[in-house]
């Protein structure tokens, strides 16, 4: 996929089409700035996954209802010849960022490639889609993220958009680091296009550093910790618990945004913050179909049975 990324379609064209969202200084210093409060952490714990994947899964169903947009997130890790063989999906997006190693995709249109170290794919399954995805290296990690779509766009046509890592905009200021995958931070944009409006920031702070990004008032933002020292990971407030590895923090909706601190006196702290606006729109999921009801649901059962409405290729089609 590193050699097959259209760059014209992701980075030209969304932007001569006006699909890029703009955001207003979605960062900020300390000053006046009043941040979000964490109302709930929640630990990834390990479980088995597709076919011998090891999954942490972040965010599950008890959690939907307080990230609406947000269905999913599992910090995968793989190796062959464990992977995620072909199985469909359907009403929802999925945004695969590869953290290490390398991971190949086919699906039943014909797509194909693979995605490495800090490549992202951004994959909008729509009325359906057949897939598989499977480790290209020995170590093999990364985060996998499941947005919902609203009614209205769960049945468009499946399409993707691709960046490599060297295409995601990156910016370093005051001991912080950051990848803008969705969203904006430190001024500068990513230029994917979110049905569901959505950030999604990649952020490594040195020890001691401070960060206040800002989110809009009324979407819905949780953190997910890759990797922090003892004591490091702070959010909220100075004074907050710190956060260990592995965990989701999940933040209250309003105020200007979310801080975060570094306390480690020797380690850096990694994570992600992803924030998106609520669909507001009833949830009804079968394993990977999502849709609003539950007739809807069966029909997507139906389709999928018997190849048909989104699902044509479904018979002939088997990944390689």
């Amino acid at each position: 996929m590193r050699a097959e990324i259209n760059k014209a379609n992701t980075l030209r064209g969304l932007v001569a089409f006006g699909f890029i969202r703009n955001f207003t200084s979605m960062s900020s210093s300390s000053q006046s700035f009043v941040s979000r409060s964490v109302i709930k952490n929640v630990f990834a714990k390990l479980q088995r996954e597709g076919d011998g994947a090891v999954v942490r899964r972040g965010i599950s169903r008890s959690e939907q209802k307080l990230l609406d947009p947000f269905l999913m997130l599992d910090e995968f890790s793989v190796s062959p010849p464990a992977g995620f063989p072909d199985h469909p999906h359907r009403g929802f997006e999925t945004v695969t960022y590869v953290l290490e190693g390398g991971i190949t995709h086919q699906d039943f249109k014909g797509h194909k490639g693979t995605i490495y170290a800090g490549d992202v794919q951004w994959m909008t399954a729509g009325r359906g889609i057949i897939h598989s995805e499977m480790p290209e290296e020995e170590v093999n990690k990364g985060l996998q993220l499941w947005i919902n779509l609203s009614s209205n766009e769960k049945m468009i046509e499946p399409n993707y958009q691709e960046l490599s890592s060297s295409d995601i905009p990156k910016a370093d200021q005051n001991g912080v680091q950051v990848k803008v995958i969705a969203g904006e931070s430190m001024g500068i944009q990513s230029p994917v296009y979110t049905r569901t409006p959505t950030m999604f920031l990649d952020f490594t702070l040195h020890p001691g550093a401070q960060f206040h990004q800002k989110v809009p008032e009324s979407w819905n933002a949780f953190a997910y910790v890759l990797e922090s020292g003892e004591g490091g990971a702070v959010f909220g407030s100075s004074n907050s618990s710190p956060v260990s590895a592995h965990n989701v923090v999940v933040f209250g909706q309003g105020n200007d945004g979310v801080s975060v601190w570094n306390k480690s006196s020797s380690k850096k702290l990694r994570f992600v913050l992803i924030a998106g606006e609520p669909i507001g729109e009833p949830v009804v999921q079968y394993g990977p179909f999502v849709m609003n009801t539950q007739a809807e649901i069966d029909m997507t059962i139906e389709d999928y049975h018997y190849s048909k409405n989104g699902f044509e290729m479904a018979k002939y089609w088997k990944s390689q």
